[in-house]
């Protein structure tokens, strides 16, 4: 792909896990790029940072801080350990107040929202869901995520804003939060030890995951590609398991196979027992693929956990996003 000069990009929930790659991938393509958060992180270099909370602060604040921006991308959101307030305010009104800015500024820039494959709701074993799935989420996270993609499409589909979607399926990589099954599971393993086993539980579950980092090349692509008003599907385009990925990632961290014990038990799930995205679409419209094999992004999250600063979040019991 080509450097992009002069070009400018505001990533909404850019101090975040995905946002953050975001942000490093369009600043390597000559994007100047602003990330906008609700507070500091540490910073990305080569992007700028705005203390802006795009939830309450009034339309007229991101139509100031957007100005002259090509491209807005949406990568904020309320995680799977919010409460149903949180995620309706993060991904309603937030969406609606980013549409508004959007069609206020003069230079009609492009507005990439990452929604979710759980949008599409559970779907029977050994489905590939396409963007023409019938979406029937059955989670709070999920309906909200649907009607932020819905308030997207309808401003685009009335010529309000240049708009899409991409639906990201479950994502991995250096940097995944500890409130992720993969991303709780490297923090255990950091503190594995001989007189500290580690037992776990898994489900049989088959997940689709992407690593992040394609998920920002993906955003990338969109920024320029053919998907004004469109639902792009992104992920790896597999559905993999679940107990597979998670000894894949306890190989990666060198912990002796002799302490994991795996037990029986309930774990609390968050979509159905099966995700696979077809993402042929990504492909015809924008060129993309994925580029990072699962065993090398579950190798690069290991790596990074070992200097995660991150607060820990969610039990060890989850799994998906």
């Amino acid at each position: 792909m080509a450097h992009i000069r002069d070009r400018k990009a505001v990533v909404i929930g850019g101090t975040g896990f995905i946002g953050r790659h975001i942000c490093r991938a369009l600043a390597k393509r000559g994007y100047e790029v602003l990330a906008m958060a609700r507070k500091p992180a540490e910073p990305i270099p080569g992007v700028a940072f705005l203390e802006l909370d795009a939830v309450s602060a009034p339309t007229e604040d991101i139509v100031r801080a957007a100005k002259s921006a090509d491209l807005l991308v949406n990568a904020a959101g309320d995680s799977w350990q919010g409460d149903e307030a949180n995620m309706t305010a993060s991904h309603i009104p937030l969406v609606d107040r980013l549409v508004d800015a959007a069609a206020a500024l003069p230079g009609r820039p492009r507005l990439v929202q990452l929604g979710s494959v759980h949008e599409y709701g559970p779907v029977p074993d050994g489905t590939a869901i396409a963007e023409d799935h019938p979406t029937a989420p059955r989670t709070p996270y999920a309906r909200t995520k649907l009607v932020g993609s819905r308030i997207v499409l309808g401003a685009a589909d009335a010529g309000r804003i240049d708009g899409c979607v991409l639906r990201v399926t479950n994502v991995c990589g250096p940097g995944t939060p500890r409130g992720s099954f993969l991303g709780g599971l490297a923090h255990r393993l950091r503190h594995t030890t001989e007189d500290a086993p580690l037992a776990l539980t898994l489900v049989d579950d088959r997940r689709d995951f992407i690593d992040v980092r394609d998920v920002a090349e993906a955003v990338v692509l969109a920024a320029s590609g053919p998907v004004t008003g469109r639902v792009v599907n992104i992920g790896q385009g597999g559905a993999f398991s679940m107990r597979e990925l998670a000894w894949l990632l306890i190989s990666a961290s060198q912990v002796p196979a002799r302490l994991v014990r795996e037990e029986s038990g309930a774990v609390h799930s968050k979509g159905g027992s099966w995700t696979q995205a077809d993402i042929g679409l990504a492909r015809r419209l924008m060129g993309w693929s994925p580029q990072v094999a699962l065993k090398e992004s579950l190798h690069d999250l290991w790596a990074a956990s070992a200097t995660s600063s991150r607060p820990a979040a969610a039990a060890a019991r989850t799994e998906g996003l």
